[in-house]
């Protein structure tokens, strides 16, 4: 009968890795509760509208790459990325009523239907922040140290932070209309996807990695309009002030006008955090501004910016953690014995297993040796003289204590 395998694009998460993904999840769970967010767990499955709706149907996660189903005549998509969810929860529960600020963090995993490749499956993994209710840039400077704090505590410091400014609805109109006009002559030489993007889009057309399209957009002319200030006094204000403040943090950047991030909802300021260890595909973090997204999706006008990581991404740069080893192993010859120890010494929150198979004292002793740095004998003669032998797997030490002295340590 023919093997069944794992889906092209997911991938078996097994024992040996999983350590490096519970270090990561534990720094986040440190670094965002210290930081005063709140973890939120949404569905994997939401309506399909939601995404085409708070995404945007210019993007290629919408046009080309959700996982979206029938069922009863409703359309359903697993959640391509976690921003959308979140706002929906937000509106759903009634947070917008709560004070402001309110502030979520999530991790959990995403699908994309999309090419496989280095730090990048079909199911893939994310951990974000989402900050609601404030619109100076305080926020941003916020959640950009948020994202540095915790890049900082899984031990990765040679990191770059990109930044731009997208300006608001009424700025960057004016910029989309002269950007199709001096794209317009170039339209023929685009990819498919970007003369697409030219109707709905067209400051997508800047973040597009097509080979031919990035020699386009090198030419002088549109270069030159790229790196001219369009934002409106407002918008500069509110540009200078987050890097006033993250000079005073003394968080090193530079600024991309080219950056506008993949996604259609995103207004003002948008940031990535890069890693050199990478190779092209160098974004390890990914964020900005969506202050319309709420009011799209139904809620009360709200400023809200927020970011996401990939953790598959994140694995490729943290050094591979060694398991811990169990506390204790039972040896012991009388099976129903060393099941009741063992279960007194994880009842006193140590780690401790034992040889289900009843093997020779030597193989148990093997054993152990891999897995634990201390070995609880009971033998024959411990178990009549209620005693227990220990030994130190790591010095070989070996001593003889009463069973009760035993349980005071514990």
């Amino acid at each position: 009968m023919k093997k069944i395998q794992a889906q092209k694009g997911t991938k078996d998460i097994l024992p040996s890795e999983i350590i490096n993904w519970q270090f990561i999840e534990n720094v986040a769970i440190n670094t965002f509760n210290n930081a005063n967010y709140q973890e939120i767990r949404t569905p994997i499955f939401e309506a399909t509208e939601l995404f085409s709706r708070g995404v945007g149907d210019s993007t290629d996660i919408v046009n080309k790459e959700m996982y979206s189903f029938e069922k009863n005549n409703r359309s359903l998509t697993l959640r391509p990325e976690g921003t959308a969810s979140v706002v929906r929860a937000y509106i759903e529960q009634g947070f917008f009523r709560m004070p402001s600020p309110q502030k979520f963090w999530y991790k959990g995993p995403m699908f994309r239907y999309e090419r496989p490749q280095t730090g990048r499956q079909r199911q893939f993994h994310q951990v974000g922040v989402e900050f609601f209710g404030e619109e100076k840039p305080t926020a941003d400077a916020e959640v950009i140290l948020s994202a540095c704090n915790f890049l900082n505590n899984l031990g990765l410091n040679h990191l770059t932070v990109e930044i731009n400014s997208l300006g608001c609805n009424k700025c960057r109109s004016h910029f989309r209309a002269n950007l199709k006009k001096i794209l317009l002559p170039k339209l023929d030489n685009l990819c498919d996807d970007c003369k697409m993007r030219y109707e709905k889009n067209p400051l997508r057309i800047l973040d597009c990695k097509n080979e031919t399209c990035m020699k386009e957009l090198t030419a002088n002319d549109i270069e030159e309009f790229i790196q001219s200030d369009f934002i409106c006094e407002e918008c500069n204000e509110h540009y200078s002030m987050l890097k006033n403040y993250l000079n005073q943090l003394d968080i090193k950047y530079i600024e991309n006008k080219k950056l506008v991030r993949g996604l259609d909802y995103y207004n003002r300021t948008v940031f990535e955090i890069k890693s050199n260890n990478l190779g092209s595909q160098n974004a390890i973090c990914g964020g900005g501004r969506y202050d319309n997204l709420v009011e799209t999706l139904g809620g009360p006008k709200t400023p809200a910016i927020g970011f996401a990581m990939g953790l598959e991404r994140l694995n490729l740069l943290i050094n591979q953690k060694k398991p811990s080893k169990l506390d204790y192993f039972i040896i012991s010859s009388n099976a129903i014995e060393a099941l009741k120890l063992v279960n007194l010494v994880r009842r006193h929150n140590k780690s401790a297993d034992f040889d289900y198979s009843n093997k020779k004292f030597t193989k148990q002793f093997e054993k152990a040796a891999k897995v634990a740095n201390f070995a609880l004998i009971l033998g024959e003669d411990e178990i009549k003289n209620n005693t227990l032998s220990i030994k130190n797997l790591n010095t070989s030490n070996q001593n003889t204590i009463k069973f009760s002295e035993f349980l005071k340590s514990l």
